[in-house]
């Protein structure tokens, strides 16, 4: 069976590549935009790599795949996407992906904003987000409309309290910031922003969340809450939920 919690391995400036491993040795990772730190935790742990998934096309997220691939034997499970080269098979909305080595089991859920073809994974307790859902945030807007993107954060929103939030980026601590500067009076925000503060003055990663914790802090999850419904309430173009959210990244786009 897989090791308890996943485990994000720092890689770039500030992606984590996450591990899954059990006990015999063997491990999958998910988004390995650099070959070089996988390749440090196989050969430190005696790890033999089995399988990596791939959620979207950036370069920060797939880089490493072919030297990983190399001389191994490793399936690349990725979304239908020609910009990614290197894939032994291509999933979308519905599928669903086995492993035996480590075993699991996701379901694939499409998640078009961040890009169009976006795609992340839900099973054994934990969501492999890429760069749709971060910790107190979301993606940036590069393809998708803020419809679609609102559509998938509500699909990822929707999977249990306990859900494990994998995201691609250790965004947590700017992304407490932008959030307190719209929804300052939300007490489990306040608490999350300190945790996450704590965290990373001790080096640690803020991720994984919870996604009960992201539904009540994160502001992208909120747009139809009081908070920021009264947030919006001064932007002509804010009625509705979608537009809402449009709004909320805007801002996000220019805070600094």
């Amino acid at each position: 069976m897989l090791d308890l919690l996943p485990e994000p391995i720092p890689a770039l400036s500030d992606n984590y590549i996450w591990l899954l491993t059990d006990a015999a040795g063997n491990a999958a990772v998910v988004d390995p935009g650099d070959a070089g730190p996988v390749e440090r935790v196989l050969a430190e742990r005696g790890l033999t790599l089995r399988s990596i998934l791939l959620t979207h096309h950036h370069p920060d997220h797939i880089a490493g795949v072919a030297a990983l691939c190399q001389g191994r034997d490793v399936e690349v499970i990725a979304p239908v996407d020609e910009r990614i080269p290197h894939a032994d098979r291509r999933v979308g909305h519905g599928d669903i992906v086995n492993f035996s080595q480590p075993a699991a089991h996701f379901g694939v859920i499409a998640v078009p904003g961040h890009t169009t073809t976006h795609i992340a994974y839900a099973g054994e307790g934990l969501l492999f987000c890429g760069d749709t859902l971060f910790s107190l945030g979301c993606g940036r807007l590069f393809e998708g409309t803020p419809g679609q993107m609102l559509d998938s954060l509500n699909l990822l929103a929707a999977l249990p309290d306990d859900t494990l939030v994998c995201c691609g980026h250790e965004y947590t601590q700017a992304n407490a910031r932008f959030a307190l500067s719209i929804d300052g009076n939300n007490a489990g925000l306040k608490a999350r922003a300190k945790e996450v503060d704590d965290k990373r003055l001790r080096g640690e990663p803020t991720v994984p969340s919870r996604m009960g914790t992201e539904r009540a802090t994160n502001p992208f999850l909120r747009t139809d809450s009081n908070a920021i419904v009264a947030w919006a309430a001064h932007k002509a173009d804010a009625h509705d939920s979608v537009s809402r959210f449009a709004a909320v990244r805007r801002a996000k786009d220019d805070f600094r």
